[in-house]
């Protein structure tokens, strides 16, 4: 029997204010257990959540960049579930009347046979909540601690229609997303430190068949081979209870990458079991036009718009102009050069081979470049370099 594969995600994108999203707790990485849950992380008596600012316009931005309609009004709710590192017993999220709704992602895909090709997906919504906390195993024997760091980091969930078709476009569209998010400075989309994680939900049907199989979520893949590794052998698991006259049950389930399978943590929960309801400490958001225009006015020129531009502005191929605008910070620092140096083409090459090759000799990341266009475009003279 023929098989066609149906993936939607849910992308975890933590944005990058310097306090969470409903206190005044600082979001760092790395630090001692425990040492950033304040008293309305810690859920205690008479804590009120303070909605942040700055994680609303984050995520204002993404839904202007991805032609989103931004909602005027928007709700958080409470979703109740009881887990140890969830110390209110419910997260604070939004349900039925998010933040931002529809909106689409273009992006390549590379399959391993046939050619590349372009796709287009359509986004459900994208919404607002915090970060649970953490569990960790290991330290001491026989027992689990929680570090509450992370409790209260806002989150900007992003969700797909169910529209790809396998882990190749699922990594496509999640590499798109990254570059995105890092590109609009709304998140730094550190995998390593849990910035960008992703719940796939795959099924698999009958070619032909227009209803859905029952789906599997595979939980918290946090770089792009364990999500392509974690759909593939999901796939191929399913496939194969299906065709032994089993059936596959509805279920959360994680990827261990040293097995390179998935295993069972729990039944899938609907909805109505998170008893969803609206949260009475924290009002409505309303955002009015007149904001949204005013973040509208204040984007940066998206990288598709910019590499297009550099290919008709400064006649660069279209290979310079992606490697340029990898990194908005050195599309900017190149930019502010070759206006100052006069040869866009020359600038380039310096950048693709000189600036490039230092940032990868010396481990950095392209934000932490910071020398002077006008030095460079100097050096670039008094080098008299002809590349």
């Amino acid at each position: 029997m023929q098989w066609e594969v149906v993936i939607g995600l849910e992308t975890h994108v933590q944005l990058s204010t310097q306090s969470k999203i409903f206190s005044g707790a600082p979001c760092h990485f790395g630090d001692a257990p425990n040492v950033h849950a304040c008293y309305v992380d810690l859920a205690l008596p008479g804590a009120l959540p303070v909605l942040n600012h700055g994680a609303v316009e984050r995520a204002i931005r993404f839904g202007l960049a991805i032609g989103a309609k931004v909602a005027n009004h928007s709700v958080f709710d409470r979703k109740n579930y009881f887990y140890p590192d969830l110390p209110k017993g419910y997260q604070i999220s939004q349900f039925e009347l998010p933040i931002v709704l529809g909106g689409q992602l273009t992006f390549p895909v590379e399959p391993k046979t046939g050619e590349p090709y372009m796709k287009t997906i359509n986004l459900t919504r994208a919404h607002l909540e915090e970060d649970a906390g953490k569990s960790v195993h290991g330290i001491v024997s026989g027992h689990s601690g929680i570090d509450l760091n992370r409790a209260g980091t806002p989150l900007l969930e992003i969700v797909t229609e169910p529209e790809l078709r396998s882990a190749e476009e699922a990594v496509g569209y999640a590499r798109a997303l990254h570059a995105l998010v890092v590109w609009l400075g709304i998140s730094k989309g550190n995998m390593q430190e849990g910035n960008f994680r992703c719940d796939a939900n795959v099924s698999v049907r009958p070619k032909g068949e227009t209803k859905f199989g029952t789906r599997c979520e595979i939980k918290n893949l946090n770089s792009f081979r364990f999500l392509e590794e974690a759909i593939n052998y999901e796939v191929q698991r399913q496939i194969e209870v299906i065709e032994d006259g089993g059936k596959i049950v509805q279920a959360t389930r994680l990827y261990d990458p040293d097995k390179g399978e998935t295993r069972q943590m729990r039944t899938k929960e609907d909805s109505m079991d998170y008893r969803y309801f609206p949260d009475p400490d924290l009002p409505p958001i309303h955002i009015s036009d007149a904001w949204i225009e005013k973040i509208k006015a204040e984007q940066p020129e998206l990288r598709e718009v910019k590499q297009a531009r550099y290919q008709e502005e400064y006649g660069l191929p279209a290979y310079d102009a992606g490697i340029l605008t990898e990194s908005r910070h050195l599309a900017g620092l190149f930019e502010e050069t070759a206006a100052i140096y006069g040869n866009a083409k020359k600038t380039a090459n310096w950048f693709m081979g000189e600036v490039l090759r230092l940032t990868k000799d010396k481990a950095m990341d392209p934000e932490q470049v910071s020398f002077s266009p006008k030095h460079l475009a100097d050096l670039l003279v008094l080098s008299l370099i002809h590349i």
